[in-house]
């Protein structure tokens, strides 16, 4: 989810929800403790130069059981963030303490927001030997006369 997504969905809601892969939800009284500009410049493993920029958002929990971040704050976090640290409509994802500090994408449905686990790739396969993964499918889950006879389609 972008910037500019993720502000919408927070301009229609009255309260914040997050909710972690574990279906449990991010205690209330969460603090947003930064927002960030994350700018990663590297070489991946076919050795092509490549530059990243995403928007970070670090959720905390302490023992303040009375505090409550309302969505109209951090819109107002967001936008002071936007201006100081010139931010684009990037993706945002977010980092919350897990076992270790655990880096989310983001996913909005049904009044909150769900914290989507991201994971590594190769970003050079053909470069490494890795085989395009294919897709099984069942033939009979195909429209029909998706590979008619002498089509030229197998």
């Amino acid at each position: 989810m972008n910037l500019k997504e993720f502000k919408n969905h927070l301009e229609k809601l009255t309260q914040l929800g997050f909710q972690l892969p574990s279906g449990e939800l991010v205690p209330a009284h969460f603090h947003v403790t930064e927002v960030a500009k994350v700018e990663k410049s590297f070489v991946d493993c076919g050795g092509q130069f490549r530059k990243e920029e995403k928007i970070s958002l670090q959720l905390w929990e302490a023992a303040d059981y009375d505090h409550r971040l309302h969505p109209e704050k951090l819109v107002s976090i967001l936008t002071t963030a936007t201006k100081s640290l010139e931010l684009k409509n990037q993706e945002v994802e977010v980092e919350y303490q897990g076992d270790t500090i655990e880096t989310y994408a983001l996913y909005f449905k049904e009044e909150r927001f769900y914290l989507i686990p991201k994971q590594t790739d190769c970003l050079a396969k053909e470069e490494c030997g890795i085989p395009e993964e294919k897709v099984n499918m069942n033939l009979s889950d195909l429209p029909a006369n998706t590979c008619a006879p002498n089509s030229g389609c197998c």
